[in-house]
């Protein structure tokens, strides 16, 4: 039969196609990590709310992200704890229009009085009724989990009210989402 490949021309065919699939290794995962806590492991004291009946340093823990995707042009980061009583959760801390060249954000950046965000990154208005971070303090008995997610954004900037509330906020980040990576820590009284 001319033209098809004998056998020996099929087996190195099948080898290059094998060697190929090979150097196409994925890329890594975008991943969100923190040295306060370790994914699944209890948030400590410095990031519990200061009130409630909570008595913590209401600090935002330090955070670092690292290989997002190709087109990145800005984050968000929405922090919400699904366990709470309140049939929605609770919205933590909300952060968005963080530029595409940041990597990280310093224990302490949720507190505006600080100006550790980088310029231009705004916060939103969260479930304790102001803009900023407010720390865990769920009502005693099995801990809540905080889901810190940094979503990597398709644009620049969101254009969105200044008294946007945090759920309206998360919805215009998802719209815009080239991919998220998630770090959950837990905390309970």
């Amino acid at each position: 039969m001319r033209g098809m490949p004998g056998r020996m021309g099929a087996l190195a065919i099948l080898a290059a196609l094998a060697l190929g699939a090979q150097a196409a290794d994925p890329p890594p995962a975008f991943t969100l990590t923190s040295g306060a806590f370790a994914a699944g492991g209890r948030l400590p004291l410095a990031q519990v709310y200061s009130g409630f009946g909570c008595q913590g340093g209401n600090l935002s823990p330090a955070l670092s992200w690292s290989h997002a995707p190709a087109g990145t042009k800005s984050y968000a980061l929405l922090v919400h704890d699904p366990d709470a009583p309140t049939g929605s959760g609770w919205w933590h801390w909300v952060v968005y229009n963080i530029p595409a060249t940041t990597a990280s954000l310093p224990q302490g950046a949720g507190d505006a009085r600080r100006g550790l965000l980088p310029p231009g990154a705004l916060q939103g208005r969260t479930d304790f009724g102001a803009q900023g971070y407010g720390g865990p303090c769920p009502p005693p008995g099995p801990p809540h989990h905080y889901n810190f997610r940094l979503y990597a954004l398709k644009v620049e900037k969101l254009d969105l009210p200044a008294d946007a509330t945090a759920a309206f906020i998360a919805f215009n980040v998802r719209a815009q989402a080239l991919a998220s990576a998630e770090l959950t820590g837990l905390y309970g009284r």
